[in-house]
């Protein structure tokens, strides 16, 4: 029996929900979401909150929670939107944009131009850091993680590309 997805997710003056073959759309201030619903579920729109309900008398599903947790997200995107901050720790590791590519240097012998998602905003403030805000929370971690994986971390230095509340395990070098 899912306790989360049981819960009704609270919903502002601001934005509009609607529900239709489906098909669900959220509209706030900051634009605009529509998602798939798994077809084992309806929503159920009231004045102030959203509910997930299950079409049969299933309490088992594991997709119930998975769902509410998604209509959760997208309502959430549209009012407030996600943000994830990257940190380039390294000698010589930069990050600039210009137009729709973010230019990476790592400390390869060539530069890594990473083409920018159309839902995903990127800016960075300083050369060692990367801020990355978006209204689709998949979008953005799937982006994020992209940047990520030009160069993880290493536990010895620290070196490579971090996200700002990661914390890096580190290793002891060779002892003599």
């Amino acid at each position: 029996m899912s306790r989360i997805a049981k819960n009704p997710i609270k919903i502002s003056k601001e934005v509009e929900c609607s529900f239709k073959d489906g098909i669900f759309s959220a509209k706030g201030k900051l634009g605009q979401m529509e998602i798939s619903v798994n077809s084992n579920f309806t929503i159920n729109i009231e004045e102030d909150e959203v509910k997930v309900l299950p079409l049969k008398e299933i309490t088992n599903d594991p997709n119930w929670g998975t769902t509410r947790a998604i209509i959760a997200n997208t309502i959430n995107g549209v009012t407030n939107g996600f943000t994830k901050t990257l940190e380039l720790n390294g000698t010589g590791y930069r990050a600039s944009v210009t137009g729709s590519k973010l230019k990476l240097e790592l400390g390869y012998s060539h530069d890594i131009n990473f083409e920018i998602p159309t839902e995903v905003k990127i800016e960075c403030p300083k050369q060692n850091l990367i801020k990355l805000t978006s209204i689709n929370k998949e979008k953005l971690g799937a982006a994020a993680a992209k940047i990520r994986s030009y160069r993880k971390p290493e536990p010895f230095k620290g070196k490579g590309i971090k996200y700002s509340d990661e914390y890096i395990f580190r290793k002891e070098g060779k002892k003599k």
